[in-house]
């Protein structure tokens, strides 16, 4: 007869402990521990062979190219490292509502002609499935539905299906009969995506698991889940805009720098192949406060329109707010700028925003943020058909920043004709561009140029 215990194990690493602790002895958090109810069985009294499992020398093996499977999607090869890879364990997560079920469904339709596809829903029915299929244009008769929480029925009809794809959603609604926990515990979704990954690396299956994210914006459930999957996938973007960014955290298959960029449309998750065009604006008045920056994502240039607005402050104590960059990134460029530059900010409200609700932590818009501020500040437009870029140090200098061939060849494919970079960067540059490329050392000499001074 089966025996229960109790055991109690930490969220965030899944160490287990006979006892509760209010610190983790493994990862070091703090009221992560919690009871869950294990079920032993006796072992088998069956043997098994381990005469053909025995360690071999690696020297002995051959490496073969992996087989890919493309998703239809550009932006998804783009983060994937050129498609999905047969028999890999993908692990999706997002907020509710950002996306990831519509664009699983698009997907599962983009791979028509490649075989069968499982789509296992625990939180939707079939008809619900239908009606955003529907919607979205889905027409692939190879699409399989099961409606099912029950993990032991799921694999049975793996192996009977024996699909090309498997999604599975959501893995916390997934359940084992073997645990006595409830559905979406640790010891749930620990068990679940151990035995999905054994049956999709054995019989060479390609699987996409959903999961839900909690208020941290981490994966629900065990941190470990994330080391036991092959890939893991983000979709990021603020609910009142309709840009998505899917980003790479781990892939064991490609490079974790790139992202895809996706706007949400009524038609589904559309793919933005130039960002740039999209998040630059198009307005014909040149209004103080605004530049246009280039950041990098991966391996990916892109050109992005910062606002900012200066104010006489009202309280003695005056305002700073950041929308899509560093809060005390901003703090400390305006201390820079009073110190350095002689701007008395002291006594000013700064706001600024990146426009299109991005999230941007790369230094080299440092430059581009100080001068936006500088030009609301002093209420002087910064020519349109300039691009600024460069990290400010504390001392004021502007600091050499890496990639500076693919941010001209991006601005000077969409046109504009002045670059504001490192005078660092110039000195090593070795391709010829039409622009008129200026270097510069410290903000005075950037702040000058930009006809702030």
């Amino acid at each position: 007869m089966a025996k229960a215990k109790t055991i109690f194990v930490c969220s965030e690493c899944g160490n287990e402990s006979s006892k509760w602790l209010g610190k983790c002895p493994a990862c070091n958090s703090w009221n992560s521990f919690y009871e869950q109810k294990i079920v032993e069985t006796k072992n088998s009294s069956v043997k098994k062979d381990k005469s053909s499992n025995i360690p071999q020398k690696l020297n002995t093996y051959t490496a073969k190219d992996t087989l890919r499977i493309p998703t239809g999607f550009n932006e998804l090869d783009r983060v994937l490292g050129g498609g999905l890879v047969k028999g890999s364990l993908t692990l999706l997560g997002g907020e509710p509502g950002i996306g990831k079920s519509t664009l699983i469904l698009q997907l599962c339709d983009k791979v028509k002609g490649e075989g069968k596809v499982l789509y296992v829903s625990g939180e939707e029915s079939a008809e619900q499935i239908k009606l955003r299929a529907d919607r979205l244009g889905i027409n692939n008769e190879d699409i399989l539905f099961l409606g099912e929480t029950d993990i032991d029925i799921v694999n049975q009809s793996i192996i009977d299906i024996s699909p090309k794809l498997v999604i599975i959603d959501s893995i916390q609604t997934m359940y084992s009969e073997e645990i006595t926990a409830a559905p979406g515990s640790v010891s749930q979704v620990r068990e679940i995506t151990a035995q999905v990954m054994k049956i999709c690396k054995q019989n060479g299956i390609t699987t996409i698991i959903i999961g839900h994210v909690t208020k941290d914006g981490n994966i629900a459930g065990p941190r470990v889940l994330e080391h036991m999957v092959d890939t893991v996938l983000y979709i990021e973007g603020e609910r009142y805009f309709s840009y998505r960014v899917l980003r790479g955290v781990k892939n064991r298959f490609g490079s974790t720098n790139e992202i895809g960029m996706f706007e949400m449309k009524e038609e589904g998750m559309c793919e933005i192949s130039n960002p740039s065009d999209i998040l630059i604006s198009e307005n014909d008045e040149n209004p103080s406060g605004s530049c246009i920056i280039c950041c990098m994502e991966g391996t990916r240039p892109m050109l992005i329109e910062i606002q900012s607005l200066t104010a006489q402050s009202i309280f003695g104590y005056p305002k700073r707010t950041a929308n899509g960059v560093d809060y005390n990134r901003l703090a400390l460029l305006i201390a820079v700028m009073e110190k350095k530059a002689g701007l008395n900010l002291g006594n000013q409200d700064v706001y600024l925003n990146v426009a299109g609700g991005l999230k941007i932590n790369e230094p080299s818009i440092d430059l581009g943020m100080v001068i936006c501020v500088g030009s609301s500040f002093k209420n002087i437009p910064i020519p349109k058909d300039m691009v600024i870029m460069g990290e400010v140090g504390l001392t004021g200098e502007v600091r050499r920043i890496n990639s500076i061939e693919k941010r001209l060849r991006e601005a000077e494919k969409l046109g504009f004709k002045t670059c504001i970079i490192p005078e660092s960067n110039k000195k090593v540059l070795k391709d010829k561009f039409k622009l008129d490329i200026i270097g510069v050392k410290d903000i005075n000499e950037a702040m000058k140029v930009a006809g702030l001074k």
